[in-house]
C-alpha cells in the first residue's frame, strides 16, 4: 500500500545524508566572518587577495559541480561523494597549515572543489520514495539554514580559541566525521535515473531561455555576491567599533536568532497568503537599503546600536530570500526540469561568491569599508531593477508519481494526456525509462482519486532490507 510514512533506511538516509551536507557548508561558512581579521598579517595579503581567498571556494564549486554531477551516474554516489569529501578535508589541511595568503587560497579552491551537492541530493533520491521525496529534499534546504547561522557563531569563537588554522582543523575534523556518517549510516541503493535530480543537458536550454528562472538566477547570484563582499568589510567595521574578534560570535548569535524569528511570518506571508511576489521585492529593496545605510560616511558616529540594527534588517532580508528563492525555483521549473533548473542555480550562486570575494576585496582595497556598502547597495538595486517585472509564481506543488501496470500499455502522449485531463494537474511529463509521471499540481483542486489510477501500489516494489511501518 502506497504511504507518505518515511521507512527506517530513509529516515536513516535523510538524516545521514542532511548531516553531510550541512557539515560540509558549514565548514565553507565559518571563514566568512573571520577570514577578512586572521589574514592581513600573513605574508602577501592584500584586501584584493583576502577577498579571493573568501570567496575562491566558489569558483572551483561552480565549475567542478556538474562534472561531479556526471562522475556519480557513472562511478556510483558514495564513491565520488567520498572523493569530494576528501578534496574537502585535503584543502581544509591545506589552509590550516599556510603561512602565506597565497596557500589559503590555494586551500579554500581544493575545499570548493569537492562540489559534490548534486551527488548527495541524487543519492538521496536514489534513497527515498516518490511519495517522500519532497520532504526528503526540504530537510537539506533546512539544513542550509541551519549550518549557516552556526557558522556565524562557531567561526569566531574557534578562531578566538585556536586562530584561523584552527577553524580549517576544525572543518577537516568536520569532514572527516561526514566520512564516517556517509560509509556506516547512509545505506547503501541502487543507482537510478531521475529527471527531477541532478543537471540533464536535454534540458539546458530551454531552461536558460526561460526569463522566470533566469531572474532567479540572477538573484541567487547577487545575494551571494553581496554577502561575501559584506563579510570582508562587517568584521573589520566591529572592530572599529571596538569589538574584540573574539566577542564577534556573541554579536552574531542574537543578530542570527532575531533575524530567523522576524523572517518567519514572511515565509507564511510569501507561502501560505500566495504573496510571493511583494515579499521577494519587499526583501530585495531592504537589502539595498540597509546596505546604503551600513555605506554611510560617519555611521561609526551613529553609535553601535544603530549599525546593528541596520546589520539585523540585512540579515533579515537575507535570510527570508535564502529560504525563498528555492521554493520560487520549484514552482517556476517546468515538470521533470526542477533538478536541471537547480543545478544553473547552485552554479550562480558559487559563481556570486567568487566574484564577491574577489570585489569585496578589490573595493576595501580602493575605496575602504563604505565603499564595499555602498558598492552592493547599487548593486541591489539593479538587481531590483532587474525583477521588478517578473510575473508572480504560481503555486504549484511538484508530484513524482510511480505508473500503475493498469497503464503500462498506454505510451507517454497517451498518458501525458490523459494525467492533464485531471483536474488540478497543470503540467505533466511522463518518463518510461524511469516508470514515473512528473507533475505540477494545484494542490487545492487536485483530484487524488483520479490520479489514484495512474498510480503504482508499493507493496509489491519495496526494495530489499526495506522497513514497512507498522500498521
Amino acid at each position: 500500500m502506497k504511504t507518505s510514512q518515511l521507512l527506517g533506511p530513509e529516515r536513516r538516509a535523510i538524516a545521514g545524508l542532511a548531516s553531510l551536507y550541512a557539515t560540509r557548508m558549514m565548514g565553507l561558512f565559518m571563514v566568512l566572518p573571520v577570514l577578512a581579521l586572521y589574514t592581513r598579517d600573513l605574508a602577501g595579503a592584500t584586501p584584493t587577495l583576502v577577498g579571493i581567498a573568501l570567496g575562491g571556494y566558489g569558483l572551483t564549486q561552480a565549475v567542478l559541480q556538474i562534472p561531479f554531477g556526471w562522475l556519480s551516474d557513472r562511478l556510483g554516489r558514495k564513491a565520488v561523494i567520498g572523493f569530494g569529501l576528501g578534496l574537502f578535508i585535503l584543502g581544509s589541511v591545506v589552509a590550516a597549515t599556510a603561512t602565506s595568503i597565497e596557500m589559503i587560497i590555494l586551500g579554500r579552491c581544493l575545499q570548493g572543489s569537492g562540489a559534490v551537492a548534486g551527488a548527495i541530493m541524487a543519492l538521496l533520491a536514489d534513497q527515498t520514495r516518490e511519495e517522500v521525496r519532497t520532504v526528503a529534499m526540504a530537510s537539506i534546504g533546512m539544513s542550509i539554514g541551519l549550518a549557516f547561522a552556526l557558522a556565524m557563531v562557531v567561526g569566531p569563537l574557534a578562531a578566538d580559541a585556536f586562530g584561523l588554522s584552527g577553524v580549517f582543523w576544525l572543518t577537516a575534523v568536520m569532514a572527516v566525521a561526514s566520512l564516517l556518517v556517509l560509509w556506516k549510516l547512509v545505506p547503501a541503493a541502487p543507482k537510478r535515473q531521475h529527471q527531477d535530480v541532478g543537471l540533464d543537458r536535454r534540458q539546458l536550454k530551454g531552461i536558460l531561455a526561460n526569463s522566470a528562472l533566469l531572474r532567479m538566477d540572477i538573484s541567487i547570484f547577487a545575494l551571494h555576491m553581496i554577502l561575501t563582499a559584506c563579510f570582508v568589510a562587517i568584521p573589520q567595521q566591529l572592530v572599529s567599533f571596538g569589538i574584540e574578534p573574539a566577542h564577534h560570535g556573541w554579536v552574531y548569535l542574537p543578530l542570527m536568532g532575531l533575524a530567523f524569528v522576524a523572517m518567519l511570518p514572511l515565509v507564511i506571508v510569501a507561502e501560505k497568503y500566495r504573496r510571493m511576489k511583494p515579499v521577494f521585492l519587499g526583501a530585495v529593496a531592504t537589502i539595498a537599503i540597509s546596505l546604503l545605510l551600513l555605506g554611510i560616511e560617519g555611521i561609526e558616529d551613529t553609535g553601535l546600536t544603530m549599525f546593528l540594527a541596520v546589520l539585523w534588517l540585512f540579515f533579515v532580508a537575507f535570510n527570508l530570500l535564502e529560504a525563498t528563492l528555492p521554493s520560487m525555483i520549484s514552482k517556476l521549473a517546468p515538470a521533470g526540469a526542477k533538478g536541471t533548473a537547480m543545478g544553473v542555480y547552485s552554479t550562480s550562486q558559487f559563481l556570486g561568491a567568487f566574484v564577491g570575494g574577489v570585489g569585496g576585496g578589490w573595493l576595501t582595497g580602493q575605496f575602504g569599508l563604505s565603499g564595499v556598502f555602498i558598492a552592493m547597495g547599487l548593486l541591489a538595486l539593479l538587481w531590483l531593477a532587474a525583477v521588478w517585472g517578473m510575473q508572480p509564481p504560481r503555486h504549484l506543488a511538484s508530484e513524482v508519481v510511480g505508473l500503475s501496470r493498469e497503464v503500462s500499455h498506454l505510451s507517454a502522449v497517451e498518458l501525458q494526456s490523459q494525467l492533464l485531463a485531471i483536474a488540478g494537474v497543470e503540467e505533466a511529463l511522463v518518463v518510461r525509462e524511469e516508470q514515473v509521471a512528473y507533475l505540477k499540481v494545484t494542490r487545492d483542486t487536485l483530484d487524488d482519486k483520479a490520479l489514484a489510477h495512474f498510480t503504482r501500489q508499493r507493496d509489491d516494489e519495496t526494495p530489499a532490507g526495506t522497513e514497512v511501518p507498522a500498521s
